[in-house]
Parts: C-alpha cells; structure tokens; sequence
C-alpha cells in the first residue's frame, strides 16, 4: 500500500502501477479497506450462541450420570431439568470430543482377514471343496476332503448333485476310512492306492 501511494503521489497513474506489480484493481481496494487493521479477518468471530467451558462440563457430568440413556434422551432430559438447553447434535460433538460415544462397529466380532491358523497335528481340520467337472460331456460335482495340516487328500467323491446329504456322506465315508484299531493305533489309507484310484477315475475326463 505505501509503495503504491508514494509513486501515485509522484504523478504515477495508479492503474499503471498496480498493472506494473501484476496486482488486481478489486485485491487492491480489498486490502486498502483493512489497511491498519489487525489481520484478525480470517479469525473466528464468538457468538452468543456458542457452548461455554461450564456448560460442556455440564453435559458430561451429566451423562456421565445417566449413561445408559443414549446422548438424544439426554439432550431433553437436561432441558427438562434445568441443566443445560443444547440440542442433540451438539450433545454428541460434546461427548465425541471428550471421549465418551462408542461407536457402534468398534468391536471387531469377525475373523475375516486373519489368515487360517495352521493347525499341528494332522486330522486336526478337515477343507472341504467342491468344484464342477466335466467327464464325458456331463457336469459333475467334485467333492474333496483336505488335511489342513499335511495337505493330503483324506477322500474325495464325484456325484451328480451338491445337496447338504451329499456333503455328509462324503465326509461320513472320510471318516469311516480312519477307523481306530484295539491297540489304539490309527490305520491311515495309503496314498498311493488314492493316487492309482485318481487316475483311473479321471482317464474319461474331457
């Protein structure tokens, strides 16, 4: 601003200055209007409206009393007794801020993205997977019974529905092979009788 009054006082057009230091005619007369100001502009301005110290402590102490009532049954409650006049969305920022609103989701009740705990022992877990197959131009259902701790093929089925009963008579038949002798002693299939059985099984397959 001094700059510009001192050269137009010097028969300076001041357009011509103001075109000189690339500075708008409207930014000019702007800053001109807070020219020895505070530059307090940009600043918020208190209104009578605003939530005082005493009254947030109000509010808090308040529901810290009556917890089990939710911020909006609190809202009137205060009003109803005198304590405090603020509306239900001012309640919440309050009580938000302080730290006191739970939030419906914090409590995380699903495992969804933790990964599959790799069980020790074999027949420990069981995955059962079904897929669609193609023998001979007819779809079928492939239905497979994994380890989740060696990975092996404890049974597998091809049917030609996927029904509930279908599931449960493979997985009947997976456990029928793992049968417990008198000494104690699992007798577990070989594989390479399962591997042979595969084989021929799937020598039609398209």
């Amino acid at each position: 601003m001094d700059f510009v009054h001192h050269w137009h006082e010097r028969s300076f057009e001041k357009k011509l200055l103001l075109r000189g230091i690339e500075l708008s005619t409207s930014k000019f007369y702007s800053w001109l209007g807070r020219y020895g100001k505070d530059n307090d502009h940009n600043g918020k301005i208190p209104r009578d409206y605003w939530i005082q110290d005493w009254e947030k402590e109000k509010v808090i102490e308040f529901y810290l009393a009556h917890r089990t009532d939710g911020y909006r049954r609190v809202s009137y409650m205060m009003l109803d007794q005198d304590v405090a006049a603020v509306s239900p969305a001012t309640t919440y920022r309050i009580l938000a801020n302080a730290g006191l609103l739970r939030r419906w989701n914090e409590t995380k009740t699903s495992s969804k993205g933790e990964g599959f705990v790799q069980p020790l022992k074999p027949h420990e877990h069981w995955h059962v997977d079904i897929s669609y197959l193609n023998i001979c131009g007819t779809f079928y259902y492939f239905i497979g019974i994994l380890d989740g701790c060696t990975r092996y093929m404890v049974h597998w089925d091809i049917r030609t529905s996927m029904t509930e009963d279908d599931v449960t008579l493979t997985i009947q038949r997976a456990k029928e092979k793992f049968l417990v002798s008198p000494r104690g002693s699992s007798l577990i299939m070989v594989r390479s009788s399962l591997q042979k059985t595969l084989r021929s099984s799937f020598a039609c397959q398209v």
